[in-house]
């Protein structure tokens, strides 16, 4: 069975692609086929960073390719064992296509009121749009080193109906440095924050699993 994992965002840097690298690394370690579908054909940000990770030799190796639309970014996903669409930096038409047809749509937000609001709006469009709560998540991704703020962003995040996953991607320079270079945030030598993103990571697979044998049913 495919698991069809969306990534997507009312607005850019809130580390949607970083998630999308992240998950995508940590499924291929686990041994399954996975691949990303990179829906932002302008930027190319995924698939930029496969093109340096291919050119450093880093092992896993993760395939990427650019679509320019859902339909067919969709065309293949059954040939993977986890399928992970890159959106577009901010909502469009394309946004409610990839939820629909997703086992998990993810929004990540940062613990900002001002990425925290737009995530939640998101959210609110695509349970409209006919999407099923259960299907809907929230990830922390650049979080800030502040302990009582993200302690906060998690009690807003949790009074609403949808999934809030464990882990964050806290914001770092290193990590900057690494998705540079063509590595994921795990390949990184920080421990204590790979950890944590390590989490998230396997929370989102995890719930994406769940999700997707609930649809399937």
């Amino acid at each position: 069975m495919t698991y069809i994992i969306g990534i997507v965002s009312q607005k850019g840097g809130v580390g949607k692609s970083t998630l999308a690298r992240l998950i995508a690394r940590e499924a291929a370690q686990g041994g399954v086929s996975v691949k990303i579908a990179d829906l932002d054909h302008q930027q190319q940000t995924s698939a930029k960073w496969q093109a340096r990770r291919a050119e450093n030799g880093i092992k896993p190796e993760i395939r990427v390719e650019v679509f320019q639309n859902v339909k067919t970014a969709l065309s293949e996903a059954q040939s993977f064992d986890v399928y992970v669409l890159d959106g577009a930096p901010h909502s469009s038409k394309d946004t409610a296509l990839i939820a629909k047809a997703a086992s998990l749509i993810v929004i990540p937000t940062s613990d900002s009121d001002e990425d925290l609001e737009p995530a939640v709006l998101l959210a609110h469009d695509l349970k409209r749009e006919g999407v099923p709560i259960d299907r809907i998540a929230f990830a922390l991704c650049l979080i800030s080193d502040s302990a009582k703020e993200v302690r906060a962003a998690r009690e807003y995040l949790q009074k609403t109906p949808y999934k809030l996953l464990d882990g964050e991607v806290p914001f770092r320079t290193g990590f900057r440095q690494s998705l540079a270079r063509g590595k994921a945030i795990t390949e990184t030598p920080f421990k204590s924050l790979v950890r944590r993103a390590d989490k998230l990571a396997q929370s989102v697979i995890d719930a994406a699993a769940q999700a997707g044998e609930r649809k399937a049913a």
